[in-house]
């Protein structure tokens, strides 16, 4: 018998009660919140309970939402996938732009290492307890974090491009 999605949420609002919400199918993947000061712990849950048995995380990757409210601009998605049942989910803990900080998921996954790590590198989310957070595709000396939504795509200054041809403007046969 498959793992039913109430079985999932049952289980973690028995256990976690308020600290998991949001609970919704998206696209065939079961997805929900988790307060990110309780994320270990559901992902512990998650992956140890007998019934739910999680035991391998697809993939961790950082969000930047800028026009969320200061204490949600942030988020770290986790995709989860139970092999004996063929079932994924996925979570997401929302971080305060002023406090970017997350426990590591490297206690539970030793592969969360090069993914926290990405993440670290290009959103700045800082994972405590990682065993090596440093960055792992930019430079070292690098000061700014690439894939947040606080710079422009392009240079302005560039003329060898005309937006027409890139459907940047709404009327591309009058201009």
């Amino acid at each position: 018998m498959a793992l039913e999605t109430t079985v999932i949420q049952d289980k973690l609002t028995g256990k976690f009660g308020e600290k998991v919400t949001g609970f919704i199918l998206q696209k065939g993947i079961f997805s929900f919140e988790v307060e990110a000061a309780s994320m270990s712990e559901v992902m512990g849950f998650l992956k140890n309970d007998p019934v739910l048995r999680f035991n391998f995380l697809t993939d961790v990757c950082g969000i930047h939402y800028p026009d969320n409210e200061t204490e949600r601009q942030f988020a770290v998605a986790y995709h989860m996938h139970n092999w004996m049942d063929n079932v994924r989910i996925r979570f997401k803990c929302f971080l305060s732009a002023d406090n970017l900080e997350i426990d590591s998921a490297t206690d539970h996954f030793l592969g969360a290492n090069w993914q926290e790590r990405e993440t670290y590198d290009f959103y700045g989310i800082i994972f405590k307890g990682h065993p090596q957070l440093k960055r792992i595709l930019n430079m070292d000396e690098m000061t700014s974090f690439p894939m947040r939504k606080e710079f422009p795509l392009e240079d302005g200054g560039r003329t060898d491009k005309d937006d027409r041809f890139f459907g940047r403007i709404t009327d591309n046969a009058h201009n």
